[in-house]
C-alpha cells in the first residue's frame, strides 16, 4: 500500500483540463499515466458531471432557439 501524502496533488484547472480532453476521446499515453497520478477520482467525477450539465443545458438552449427562429 503506497502512502497518499507523497503523491503529487493536481490543481482543479488540471481536473478540468483531463475531463476536457476525455470528452474528446483524444489523449496521450503519457498524460493519461500522470493523470492517473495526480487526480482524485472523486474530483473527476465531480467535474466531469458539471461538465454534462453544462453540455446538456448548452444543447437545449441552442435547440430551443433554433426551433424559434425556424417557426418565424
Amino acid at each position: 500500500m503506497t502512502d497518499s501524502s507523497n503523491r503529487p496533488r493536481a490543481s482543479l484547472w488540471d481536473t478540468v483540463k483531463a475531463v476536457g480532453w476525455s470528452f474528446f476521446g483524444v489523449r496521450k499515453n503519457s498524460a493519461y499515466q500522470e493523470d492517473l497520478r495526480k487526480l482524485n477520482p472523486l474530483h473527476i467525477i465531480a467535474v466531469a458531471f458539471v461538465a454534462v450539465v453544462v453540455f446538456v443545458v448548452v444543447l437545449v438552449l441552442v435547440v430551443r432557439h433554433v426551433v424559434a427562429s425556424a417557426g418565424a
